[in-house]
């Protein structure tokens, strides 16, 4: 089934007797008419027609299409939701920047994207647990240190090092409070810097995602798999299993055979652990904890971490299908038709603290979920600052506040003693926010089994736009006119008012985005 362009092609449109007229054994015209008379013979639908070779096209009674305001009403904000993935415990991991910097924009993408995928999950019944994956062990860490070292000193910072604003700040702040550190023996003191500085960074982070409302449940730190022994067990039990082999002095996973471009060393041949290592015991901890479903989302530089992990889950034991991985692409920041590249704070990259201070975080979310995470983006600062309904988020939460104000002014007119007869909402502006709203449930189910939150967006926009169509009709008056009493189509407008409010409400609630009653 699906909503004809046209709407004089009905209200909804199917190819069914297409698909399986040869299999019924009749011409798919004629199977069509078939359906066509039980169809307009049924409870709910006004006509049923067919059109060219066999398509169907329905147009329901006004009474029925009602029926979708009052499952609204009755649900509330549980309209949309189901238990489709209930019983499934799915770990879903993003952004995971390093504690080297503010979360840049490419993390802010996932930031965004992956918390309302959450939302999303969740709302179809599974049970979700939102996983950040600090990479606090290895070579960046110790670049990190010696760039605060640098800073702290007075020299140059490395080569391989990190600049901007925010390492000198970092480096300030553990001076403060230890004004020994600087003088103390160089071991000691990298120590102190790398230690403290982390510790810094990761407050800083964690600070950043709150206020940019990206909650999550668990902060897990790369450098507990190698204390606690962790990589060792895991590598020990996959060559136990015969799932690694030797060569040249080394130990390899096939990653190769699961998508990857070649097979990854996971001990090298001095005997230390390899990153895939790591990686090993962090997915094994994860199906330790319960988790039936992995979700991993990485920055475009990522593509080789789908077959590598994908060989990690099949080595240990499981279906590969246990491990997603989503790659999200690049984000730009343009001006004046002129790309962003330069933070004040951060030196070479845009920070997510960058872009909402530009354009806010309602903004700032809405624009990185709207576009599908696979493609490469632009965030047009001109526009997405604008109040108007040129801005995306402005168009959809203006279409909420708008609601509002339709019930505000309804409240002292007497609209409670008027039952509304749904079946009076016969309007083309009607129909069609009806059948939008109708619309809904399906969106969000999509979007969680596509793993694309941008549905959600765009079907908000959508809404919006049937709503000020709607509206700005005069003829279609909601409110009656001065010392008018309100009849029971003035009540049924209402109704649909009130559920436009409501779908509006959830799906930018799932998105994380505000819906102001005012604006």
């Amino acid at each position: 089934m699906e909503r004809p362009r046209n709407p004089e092609h009905g209200d909804y449109a199917t190819n069914v007797a297409m698909q399986v007229g040869k299999k019924a054994g009749l011409n798919p015209r004629e199977l069509a008419g078939l359906l066509a008379e039980a169809l307009s013979a049924a409870e709910g639908i006004e006509v049923a027609e067919v059109a060219g070779p066999g398509f169907l096209n329905i147009r329901l009674a006004a009474a029925a299409q009602g029926a979708i305001l009052e499952q609204i009403r009755a649900a509330g904000a549980s309209y949309g939701t189901s238990t489709a993935l209930s019983g499934s415990k799915i770990n879903l991991e993003f952004v995971s920047a390093n504690p080297t910097g503010p979360v840049h924009l490419g993390g802010t993408r996932w930031a965004a994207v992956g918390d309302a995928l959450g939302r999303i999950l969740a709302a179809q019944g599974a049970d979700v647990t939102r996983e950040y994956y600090f990479n606090d062990n290895g070579a960046q860490i110790d670049r990190f240190a010696n760039s605060l070292v640098a800073a702290a000193t007075g020299a140059p910072t490395p080569e391989d090092g990190y600049a901007g604003a925010y390492i000198g700040e970092i480096a300030e702040r553990i001076v403060s409070a230890h004004p020994e550190a600087v003088n103390l023996p160089e071991a000691e003191r990298h120590e102190l810097f790398r230690r403290e500085g982390v510790e810094l960074m990761f407050t800083h982070i964690k600070q950043t995602l709150h206020d940019f409302g990206t909650e999550f449940d668990v902060y897990f730190n790369e450098s507990s798999l190698f204390a606690s022994g962790a990589v060792d067990r895991a590598v020990e039990r996959l060559k136990t299993m015969g799932k690694l082999y030797e060569k040249d002095g080394a130990w390899w996973i096939a990653s190769s055979e699961y998508g990857d471009d070649q097979d990854r060393v996971v001990i090298k041949s001095d005997g230390k652990a390899a990153y895939v290592a790591g990686d090993i015991a962090y997915y094994q901890d994860k199906r330790a904890r319960g988790f039936d479903l992995c979700i991993y989302m990485l920055g475009a530089d990522h593509h080789g971490y789908i077959g590598r992990l994908k060989a990690i889950a099949a080595t240990s034991g499981d279906d590969p299908k246990t491990v997603e991985v989503l790659i999200g692409q690049m984000v730009n920041l343009v001006r004046d038709g002129v790309a962003v590249r330069m933070s004040k704070r951060a030196g070479t990259v845009v920070t997510l603290d960058d872009l909402v201070e530009l354009i806010g975080v309602d903004a700032a979310r809405y624009s990185l979920v709207r576009s599908s995470a696979n493609t490469s983006m632009d965030i047009d600062l001109d526009v997405w600052t604008k109040q108007s309904n040129e801005n995306p988020v402005y168009y959809v939460q203006y279409a909420h506040a708008r609601t509002c104000a339709v019930g505000r002014n309804a409240a002292d007119l007497g609209f409670a003693g008027v039952a509304p007869d749904l079946a009076l909402l016969t309007a083309d502006e009607e129909g069609e926010l009806i059948r939008t709203l109708g619309e809904y449930p399906a969106v969000v189910a999509s979007a969680a089994t596509l793993r694309e939150p941008h549905r959600v967006a765009r079907y908000l926009e959508e809404l919006a736009g049937a709503y000020h169509r709607f509206q700005t009709n005069k003829t279609l008056r909601i409110l009656p006119q001065g010392d008018d009493p309100v009849t029971p189509i003035n009540a049924a407008r209402l109704e649909l008012v009130n559920a436009t409010r409501q779908i509006l409400a959830n799906g930018l609630a799932l998105l994380g985005v505000k819906a102001p009653e005012r604006m």
